[in-house]
């Protein structure tokens, strides 16, 4: 059993609705992200916990989502770049929205 710790204690995801909400601020976001960083980020966003976070293994995503390793790192590095995700291995941390907007 793994044991999870936040990455961003700072940052955590509020949810709305169920686990798998997505703001509806998100819009904004979607036409900076590429396809792969978008289908990243809604597998982390259905795969997480109430806290934002989940474990899965880099191969398994991968598979899941029909991604290279290139592209799923990425889509993974574009996340955290863009201060979507957090990221210490093995926890992913789906983050609460950055109040900036996208450039």
């Amino acid at each position: 059993m793994i044991h999870k710790e936040l990455v961003n204690p700072r940052r955590i995801r509020k949810i709305n609705s169920s686990f798998a909400f997505i703001e509806h601020r998100f819009r904004s976001w979607i036409q900076h992200l590429s396809p792969e960083e978008l289908l990243l980020y809604f597998f982390l966003v259905l795969a997480a916990d109430e806290q934002g976070l989940s474990y899965y293994s880099p191969e398994t995503i991968g598979s899941r989502l029909r991604l290279s390793p290139d592209q799923y790192r990425q889509a993974l590095n574009g996340l955290i770049t863009r201060d979507l995700v957090a990221f210490q291995e093995p926890l992913f941390q789906v983050l609460s929205l950055p109040e900036r907007r996208p450039a």
